[in-house]
């Protein structure tokens, strides 16, 4: 994992060495239960990736991905500054679903 930052806040990025995927489902894999392989060829239940983007984008941030197919994969996610992630909305606050800022 490597970081960077600047004025808007902080780039972080993971790669990896995997198959990859085609960069046309580059927003189908942050789907729930959305598997671009059978349960057979690959492990997994379909939900990591988008447990991943809904906590950065709680926290103020976005989360994205770059890949080619048998090339590996890199994920991207920013997030603000310390202190600058937004508050919890009222329907978050009643979903028992909070934003905790790390200290």
């Amino acid at each position: 994992m490597q970081a960077d930052s600047d004025d808007a806040g902080w780039l972080f990025f993971v790669r990896d060495n995997g198959i990859g995927f085609d960069p046309r489902f580059a927003e189908d894999i942050f789907l729930v239960f959305k598997r671009l392989h059978t349960r057979t060829a690959f492990a997994g239940s379909g939900i990591g990736l988008s447990i991943c983007r809904r906590i950065v984008e709680r926290h103020g941030g976005r989360m994205w991905a770059d890949s080619r197919p048998r090339q590996g994969s890199t994920f991207y996610f920013t997030l603000p500054e310390r202190g600058e992630a937004p508050a919890a909305s009222q329907d978050q606050r009643d979903e028992g679903n909070v934003n905790v800022a790390c200290a």
